[in-house]
């Protein structure tokens, strides 16, 4: 059975001859477990496609599912509890808030879940530990460099454990060593279960991916297999702190 659904999406911004259309009958299916890059020049659709899979930008067409969920049929409070349950999120700039140190930054996707504090520091010490930062949990943001701020992120995506984890190019400020990096620990957490969505520019981590999704225009063009690159779904190893 198909996790994810997206059947003819299609996002429409203005009106009349202004009208633009970031996406335009977007359609394919995701397995839980799978690992999908979104790629495509800039301007392509992909972030667009990913704010919708992320329950934050309603579509003007189409249907969208999550085990068996029709995403956009739930009220605001609904959808925010489903973003809650089912989504984690990385972006490319990090997002973390200066004045918290490392674990209250992992922390704060558990703000509205009722669970004690020091709960919330045993779950977020466990996801620092899964991108091998718990030695760091007390130091500020700009206290850590670019690799590990965006390790960091991860932590924070996925404190919660959740089923799917929406990437944004993740890579996207790194150097080839911290890139390296946070690959690999997508990949093993894809290889732990969890179903990755990853948007890239980069056909060296779209070769991390077991599947790719093209877009150009606003439309999906290709929504088959990655090819084989040089160095294709290597068993990665752990993460270990710097």
């Amino acid at each position: 059975m198909d996790f994810i659904t997206a059947d003819q999406l299609t996002r429409a911004y203005g009106s009349g001859d202004s009208t633009v259309m970031a996406i335009t009958d977007v359609s394919f299916m995701i397995e839980a477990g799978e690992f999908v890059a979104v790629m495509g020049e800039s301007g392509a659709g992909k972030s667009t496609l990913l704010s919708i899979m992320g329950a934050m930008n309603t579509p003007t067409g189409g249907v969208y599912t999550v085990d068996g969920i029709d995403v956009y049929n739930l009220g605001q409070e609904q959808r925010a509890d489903f973003r809650r349950e089912f989504l984690g999120f990385i972006f490319q700039s990090f997002h973390l808030v200066p004045y918290l140190n490392v674990i209250e930054n992992v922390m704060l996707p558990l703000t509205t879940v009722r669970l004690r504090r020091r709960e919330k520091e045993t779950m977020a010490m466990q996801a620092l530990s899964w991108v091998g930062l718990e030695t760091k949990a007390k130091r500020l943001p700009n206290q850590i460099s670019g690799g590990e701020k965006e390790r960091v992120a991860i932590a924070r995506a996925i404190v919660n454990d959740p089923p799917i984890l929406l990437a944004d190019e993740p890579t996207g400020n790194l150097d080839s060593r911290n890139t390296q990096e946070v690959m690999e620990l997508l990949q093993r957490l894809n290889e732990a279960g969890t179903t990755v969505i990853m948007v890239t520019h980069s056909a060296e981590c779209a070769g991390y991916a077991r599947r790719r999704l093209e877009m150009s225009d606003g439309r999906l063009v290709n929504n088959g297999a990655a090819e084989p690159l040089e160095s294709p779904r290597k068993k990665a190893p752990a993460i270990r702190a710097a």
